[in-house]
């Protein structure tokens, strides 16, 4: 379970709200939840939200005395905790374990939106500090290192990231006893993970499934993007005991969105990870509980109950499941392309991917508005953006005010009626060629915007189009229910869905509707 530390522009300053008291009033209120304990110095305490009466707790970041309280966002989450609190002065503390602390974000209002103001500034906080975060080193530009960096950055895991070719990366590894070969390196406070994965990652720092002494959950939700997190939202709001699980991390491809400028509500637009990453937040405030990388292998299907089948074998009851998981990534069939995916090759443009290819000429190949959305991002660090489309009209599939914006961008070259037909480079990509060009086309990085494909390989039951899109709204079905009766699919995987980040989370939303109506029928 996790979840991602949103940037919320309301938090302030980043200090004062991590350090933030409660008002006598505030604070009885919140003891209500808690468990009295009388602590001494130097002893270490649970992962609790815990309350300072008369004790003076830290926690290697911040001291807490009267009136505050110590805790950082992994009481929320259930992740394994980042910091460790100490008693410093001896006293009398409130502990609030997980259960009493989501009953209190349930029924007090203000009281939850301070503790989630103070525990997002303290993560933020703790990612600023080098000594409390977990180090990695490891290639940012290769396939393996850029997906564990992406992971840590969507999960919003506190962090230290080393590039493997620097020199305190090599001093590191040489007092260590590393090699080249143990790329990635995690050193966690439990000891040195090598070739580590975001599955291993993730496993140590307790954000997977765990099965261990659970029931039936009301509803699972497979695939964490706007139509899941719509979703959870919606049925941990409403009573629902909720599961979200996804096979990478929180946002799917809505996250890899550099900016998104059409989503109601935002007229100064907000990045995909922001969005996502708040609404994360906003699930796990209301109950619901979500694992991260989490991957389903197989859905079992049943009368009364659905069986959710992860990839380790552990099984997940449901009495009601959302389908969310969206598409997959489309490729060209051009020769070496899975080879150059993760060098060279990319399917975001978020500030990572564009880091690493800063001053470089660049190109992007689409004609959508992901593909508008990465060029004029891209601009702000290429040397020159290289938009390639297929279609000989660029409004084709974009909309007006991209086309505008890139056509008045000196920084962007937009090649219509052209296609990518080879890629250049040994171990990393460094040029195309494209029809319409007589030399080759030089380029670092290739951003691929040209759709994608149903991510429902696993699924098996509910009935898919040709395409492998899950149909709904069948004869005598609810609305967003698949041909078997309690499961329901929403957003981009669901055949003839809009394919917009707004419309996906209403149909998750509206999803839950229908669930509770499913639930009642029995």
């Amino acid at each position: 379970m996790t979840q991602s530390t949103p940037s919320f522009p309301e938090v302030g300053d980043v200090e004062a709200a991590a350090t933030v008291r409660l008002s006598a009033e505030q604070f009885e209120r919140a003891a209500r939840y808690g468990v009295v304990a009388e602590v001494e110095p130097g002893q270490r305490l649970p992962n609790d939200l815990t309350l300072c009466d008369t004790a003076t707790l830290a926690d290697g970041l911040v001291a807490y005395g009267p009136g505050g309280f110590a805790g950082e966002l992994s009481v929320l989450t259930g992740q394994k905790p980042a910091l460790s609190v100490r008693v410093v002065t001896a006293g009398r503390v409130h502990r609030l374990d997980r259960p009493a602390f989501r009953r209190l974000m349930a029924q007090q209002t203000d009281l939850s939106d301070l503790f989630l103001r103070a525990l997002i500034a303290r993560r933020r906080l703790l990612r600023l500090s080098a000594e409390q975060t977990t180090r990695i080193i490891g290639d940012p530009r290769g396939g393996d290192g850029l997906a564990l960096r992406v992971f840590l950055s969507r999960q919003g895991l506190p962090h230290l990231w080393l590039d493997a070719a620097s020199v305190e990366a090599h001093a590191v590894l040489n007092r260590e006893g590393l090699r080249e070969d143990d790329l990635p390196v995690a050193f966690t406070p439990d000891g040195i993970l090598r070739r580590v994965t975001p599955g291993v990652l993730g496993e140590r720092l307790g954000l997977t499934y765990r099965a261990a002494g659970r029931g039936v959950v009301d509803l699972a939700v497979v695939g964490a993007g706007p139509a899941g997190l719509g979703a959870a939202v919606y049925g941990a709001s409403e009573g629902l005991s909720t599961l979200l699980v996804d096979a990478v991390a929180t946002g799917g491809q809505a996250a890899t969105s550099a900016r998104i400028e059409n989503y109601l509500g935002f007229p100064f637009g907000l990045s995909g990870s922001d969005l996502t990453t708040r609404a994360a937040v906003q699930a796990l405030k209301f109950g619901a509980e979500i694992a991260s990388p989490c991957e389903v292998a197989a859905l079992r299907t049943g009368e009364k109950e659905h069986v959710l089948v992860l990839s380790d074998g552990t099984e997940v009851p449901a009495r009601a499941v959302v389908v969310a998981t969206g598409a997959a990534y489309r490729t060209l069939p051009i020769a070496r392309w899975d080879h150059f995916v993760g060098r060279g090759i990319y399917h975001a443009a978020t500030d990572l991917e564009a880091q690493g290819v800063a001053g470089e000429a660049v190109a992007v190949v689409g004609g959508a508005n992901s593909a508008g959305q990465a060029s004029l991002h891209l601009a702000r660090y290429a040397e020159h953006v290289t938009l390639i489309v297929r279609s000989a009209d660029l409004g084709a599939k974009m909309s007006a005010y991209l086309v505008e914006r890139i056509r008045a961008d000196p920084r962007i070259t937009v090649r219509t009626g052209t296609e990518i037909t080879g890629l250049m480079g040994e171990e990393r990509l460094d040029g195309l060629t494209v029809t319409g060009l007589g030399e080759p086309l030089a380029c670092r990085g290739l951003f691929s915007f040209i759709g994608a494909v149903a991510a429902t390989g696993w699924l098996a039951g509910p009935a898919l189009d040709e395409d492998g899109f899950v149909l709904t709204d069948g004869p005598g079905a609810l609305p967003f229910e698949t041909s078997v009766p309690g499961v329901f699919a929403a957003g981009d995987v669901r055949h003839a869905s809009l394919k917009r980040v707004a419309a996906a989370v209403g149909e998750g939303a509206s999803a839950v509707r229908s669930v509770h109506q499913a639930l009642a029928r029995g």
